[in-house]
């Protein structure tokens, strides 16, 4: 759908430059979507994996995320491949709804109430990243903390839309539930992509 060179805005990786690779493609249909041009792949041109690498690599950051979407609806080996060999990080953000096909350094699992992730790619999760829209949310997020591995990273985020109102509810919620960290969209608040 898009790619662009820019600072990952959230998560641990939080500020570190990174080329985001945006999957055109995707079924589990968030109302809160900031990207829903992205739903349907047939509305973007295609590329292939060497002119999408070749782009990538004209920029010194060698961390490179793949996105959408629903980007694990792809098979990702070759573009993954390929990432490595010019000597890049490959991170994925994702539901959690599909198998991950490639070769992923970093799995951000962002799960939706749309379409629950399969325990093999909770299993794969080196970050799970909660966006919260209603204070029911934090529930959710524990549910699903349960179900990840002991070293996965956990990060309450606030939806954006609902960011004034939610943001003093989770900070309150990791001051009595520290195993959580806060997640921002840095890159809304400094406005780049």
């Amino acid at each position: 759908m898009e790619h662009f060179y820019t600072l990952q805005g959230e998560g641990l990786h939080t500020g570190k430059a990174a080329y985001f690779i945006r999957l055109g493609g995707c079924d589990v249909g968030c109302v809160w979507c900031d990207v829903k041009e992205s739903w349907d792949a047939e509305k973007h041109p295609k590329m292939s994996v060497a002119e999408i690498v070749s782009i990538a690599s004209a920029n010194p950051g060698r961390i490179a995320v793949i996105t959408g979407g629903e980007p694990a609806m792809h098979d990702l080996t070759a573009l993954c491949n390929q990432l490595h060999q010019q000597g890049f990080a490959t991170h994925i953000e994702t539901s959690g709804s599909y198998p991950i096909n490639g070769a992923i350094d970093w799995v951000t699992l962002s799960p939706k109430k749309f379409k629950a992730p399969i325990q093999e790619t909770l299993d794969k999760a080196n970050e799970l990243k909660v966006v919260v829209y209603h204070p029911s949310d934090l529930k959710w997020a524990e549910e699903h903390a349960a179900k990840v591995g002991p070293d996965c990273l956990l990060y309450l985020q606030p939806e954006w839309s609902k960011r004034d109102s939610v943001t003093p509810l989770i900070i309150d919620y990791i001051q009595q539930h520290p195993q959580w960290q806060l997640s921002l969209q840095t890159h809304k608040y400094i406005n780049i992509p």
